[in-house]
């Protein structure tokens, strides 16, 4: 088989093979084919599209190009939830304990965070001797034992999928669906869970900017995985606004803990029943509607916290420290931002304020950078809420004061604040299967 031969078929707007697609994903995961020709066949793509079943195809060669993980020795069925990236997005952290409580075992492995979206792994790393490299026969044991680890992705999952990510970004080909849906649903493939629920994020702090953007990714995803024989549901949220009130990592796993306390914000809170509730119902637990009222009982009764804290325990990390948030490190700086002038915050344009919370450095630019993990912003005010002049909008938090200037003239110019109350916007825009 030739390279050239399959960039000039796409190229020239024909399908290609399954066996086209596998030579060009685990070429590119092992270096036999050069970063050109894969970058000329990128661009093909980018032209003239890939079909339902080459999406699936590409998919499942880019899973199988690395390590897949093996969940047959985890006793019951396994779920999955994967959010599309976003800011003040804590939910894993309320969801999976939730689920794990109801029996459905959460064997997750999740991302760093990177540019302004924060990730999992950052957050539970906050929290004292937390492990998130684990060996894959310690990881099976923990969620045997107590239904739920959360781990790092391992370096050898997906290495076609991190090779033509990193490709996409540096020639503009990451803009077609296809490229993108296959990118995500690899690596939830190659994680092996039964049930898979998407959180397909929608607005300014998300990757799809507008409604209709977001539906087609969340339709092709779950073609996707319908068509891998998974049982999948995609729910579209909003991320025209930070989620929650707190953004950095270990404000984030405060809030996940009020959260699951039942003193969380409405919006985190409703968010991350909707999300539990519909991977329970994948998994048989019931009607979407039992589902909620059932994820709202482990709320409300205590024991999903307990399994948070259990998880943390058995991943090395110090339980103390979700049983009592005031032991985390504060940050050494804190500043006001107040409003200029009285109104109503009209727009929180949610990406900007992530880029903020970067500046403050409680994120990342570049894989290699470190992170703050008192670091971050809490909102006083969001979209919607009436403010006097000189109100406080949010306290940002870091430990060296020299990062301010930047971070408030970053959040400055995401903040809207006008005379006329700004219509409300849905929390869920809709779900796909």
């Amino acid at each position: 088989m030739n390279i050239k031969e399959i960039i000039r078929k796409k190229r020239n707007g024909f399908s290609l093979t399954k066996e086209e697609i596998e030579y060009f994903a685990f070429g590119a995961a092992d270096g036999s084919v050069k970063d050109y020709q894969l970058s000329a066949l990128l661009m093909a793509i980018c032209f003239n599209g890939l079909d339902e079943r080459e999406t699936l195809d590409l998919t499942d060669a880019m899973a199988r190009s690395g390590d897949m993980a093996d969940l047959s020795a985890i006793n019951g069925i396994t779920g999955d939830k994967h959010s599309t990236g976003g800011v003040g997005d804590k939910t894993t952290l309320v969801v999976a304990p939730i689920v794990a409580e109801c029996g459905v075992k959460i064997a997750k492995m999740s991302g760093r965070g990177l540019g302004h979206t924060g990730g999992t792994v950052d957050k539970l790393e906050s929290i004292p001797g937390f492990k998130t490299s684990l060996e894959t026969d310690e990881f099976i044991s923990i969620v045997n034992e107590c239904g739920i680890c959360v781990a790092g992705q391992s370096g050898k999952l997906c290495p076609a999928d991190k090779k033509l990510y990193g490709l996409r970004d540096a020639t503009e080909t990451v803009d077609n669906m296809s490229l993108i849906a296959s990118s995500i649903m690899s690596k939830k493939l190659a994680g092996g869970a039964d049930c898979i629920v998407l959180d397909v994020k929608c607005g300014s702090g998300a990757f799809m900017k507008d409604e209709k953007s977001a539906i087609e990714l969340a339709e092709k995803m779950v073609e996707i995985g319908r068509g891998a024989g998974r049982k999948i549901a995609a729910l579209i949220t909003d991320m025209d606004t930070p989620l929650g009130k707190s953004i950095g990592n270990s404000l984030e796993i405060i809030e996940a803990v009020e959260t699951l306390k039942g003193n969380g914000p409405e919006d985190l809170t409703e968010i991350c029943i909707l999300l539990a509730a519909k991977l329970l119902e994948l998994a048989g637990k019931g009607s979407f509607d039992e589902c909620k009222l059932l994820a709202k009982s482990k709320i409300d009764d205590g024991s999903a916290l307990k399994k948070l804290a259990e998880m943390v325990a058995l991943q090395g990390g110090d339980a103390e420290y979700v049983r009592n948030t005031e032991l985390f490190p504060k940050a050494e700086f804190s500043l006001d931002v107040k409003a200029a002038e009285s109104g109503y915050v009209t727009h929180m344009n949610a990406e900007g304020i992530g880029l903020a919370c970067v500046a403050l450095g409680a994120g990342r630019q570049t894989k290699e950078d470190d992170i703050d993990p008192s670091a971050g912003i809490i909102l006083h005010k969001k979209t919607g809420d009436k403010v006097e002049k000189d109100d406080v909008i949010a306290t940002l938090l870091c430990s060296d004061d020299a990062l301010f200037k930047n971070a408030v003239l970053q959040f400055n110019e995401s903040v809207t604040v006008s005379d006329e109350k700004p219509s409300a916007k849905p929390l869920l825009y809709g779900i796909v299967g």
